[in-house]
């Protein structure tokens, strides 16, 4: 544990350093919720902390296109064989369909057996002013991969659009052989320089984290959970269940990797999908996690990561699964074995190219609830403890993400074993940045610059 908290030279690690910052989020959340200050929640909470966790997020978010498109680019021609790519395509597209379906199977069992909503009095919850979305078929799903305009799916975040465009567009790099060497260098330049801005922003994240924590749980306090505290319990159960013991299963019965160090190397990406609730921003953390702290061969995780991180949502199934025996109990309402069948296929299926962003599951589950009949207007029962569940769900979606990583690298012999049993393997420190440095060095150019 020690290596992994401090650097050779005795400093706190980068991971040590976010984790302070966010239990010291909690409590200063908690204690500013149980003040109440008009000012401090208007200024401090709405202002300065909201627009810091912005400001960090928009960072995050600011990487995720580019460098999924030029580590794409990469890996595709890393891979150097279009049969190997479709292998390693098919393995991960299996995988993470059986681990979503496998995680809200569980969650339902769960919570049949523990019934949470049974004599739940509805009293004082605003149930007005939910909307639903209607859902949509499977072929339209289907359809929509293929993107119209690249651009417009580039300009608008559209990660499957952009994945299958890219995974097409290195295809071609591949079929047109020598000629694309010099378009394939430009790439690998660009992927290693959208990594060095990635360290440069990983190099804030204790203050957002900080900020994210903080105005969070300023905002919604604990009081929030005492109404619907079998639902909250039955999800975390069900989260950590699949996080620790599923996941972890799949791990190590097909790639034969120890979990113990799985789990120590994934922590960074656990936190920052923890502290940001959206699997798309944490893709540039989950990569180097993968990568530098696991040993994945980069041809293959610039791949399993973006793809995982749009389609693999086992956190967000999980609350789906829950959430609707809640709701049916609440209600009343028997869904039977073919309802529950319904919401496995419904999660399963409305997973495929959905944006991994923060709140994305609730919409989700608009889909699940018309789909087998259960009334919209009951998410308001569990909305106001969804973006605190929402922060936990997404760190078992990107675990989700490292663990179909590293299995489907282990099965291709793409795993540098070196690099997976050294705990100090990409650790990274703030020193390690150089931010300091670098900052000097254009203060003095500047300086020196003459003026136009």
């Amino acid at each position: 544990m020690g290596a992994t908290l401090r650097d050779g030279d005795g400093k706190l690690s980068l991971t040590t350093r976010i984790m302070i910052a966010m239990v010291a989020g909690l409590v200063l959340g908690v204690i500013l919720n149980a003040i109440g200050s008009e000012f401090v929640n208007t200024h401090i909470v709405g202002g300065l902390f909201g627009m810091v966790g912005r400001m960090f997020v928009n960072a995050l978010q600011m990487l995720v296109v580019p460098l999924v498109f030029f580590s794409l680019i990469c890996g595709v021609a890393g891979i150097g064989d279009i049969r190997i790519l479709g292998r390693v395509g098919g393995k991960s597209f299996g995988l993470y369909i059986a681990t979503t379906a496998t995680a809200i199977g569980v969650a339902i069992l769960i919570a049949l057996v523990v019934g949470p909503g049974n004599g739940f009095v509805m009293e004082g919850i605003d149930t007005s002013g939910v909307t639903g979305k209607e859902a949509p078929s499977v072929w339209d799903t289907f359809a929509a991969i293929v993107p119209r305009n690249p651009v417009a799916a580039f300009s608008g975040g559209e990660m499957l659009q952009i994945i299958f465009y890219t995974i097409v567009l290195g295809i071609a790099v591949l079929m047109l052989g020598e000629r694309s060497k010099p378009f394939v260098e430009a790439c690998e330049y660009m992927n290693e320089l959208m990594m060095k801005v990635v360290q440069i922003v990983m190099a804030f994240a204790p203050y957002g984290v900080f900020c994210l924590i903080a105005k969070t749980f300023t905002e919604q306090g604990i009081g929030l959970f005492i109404p619907v505290m079998t639902y909250v319990g039955v999800l975390v159960g069900a989260l950590l269940l699949h996080l620790f013991v599923t996941l972890m299963l799949f791990l190590r019965l097909l790639s034969g990797l120890d979990p113990f160090t799985f789990m120590k190397k994934i922590r960074p990406a656990q936190i920052f999908a923890f502290s940001t609730a959206s699997s798309n921003a944490t893709i540039p953390v989950t990569l180097r996690c993968v990568t530098e702290r696991m040993g994945v061969n980069n041809s293959v995780a610039s791949f399993t990561v973006p793809f995982g991180a749009t389609i693999n949502m086992d956190g967000t199934a999980i609350m789906q699964g829950v959430a609707t025996v809640f709701l049916a109990n609440v209600y009343g309402i028997d869904l039977g074995l073919g309802g529950y069948i319904t919401v496995i296929a419904m999660a399963v299926l409305a997973s495929i190219g959905t944006a991994g962003v923060p709140g994305v599951g609730l919409v989700m589950l608009t889909m699940v609830l018309g789909q087998v009949g259960l009334p919209i207007e009951g998410i308001a029962l569990i909305l106001g403890v969804d973006r605190l569940m929402d922060m936990i769900r997404t760190a078992v979606n990107i675990t989700g993400d490292a663990v179909v990583s590293t299995i489907v690298a282990k099965t291709e012999g793409q795993v540098d074993m070196a690099v997976y049993l050294d705990p100090n393997a990409g650790v990274l420190t703030g020193d390690d940045l150089h931010i300091d440095e670098a900052a000097e060095h254009i203060l003095a150019d500047a300086a020196h610059k003459p003026a136009e």
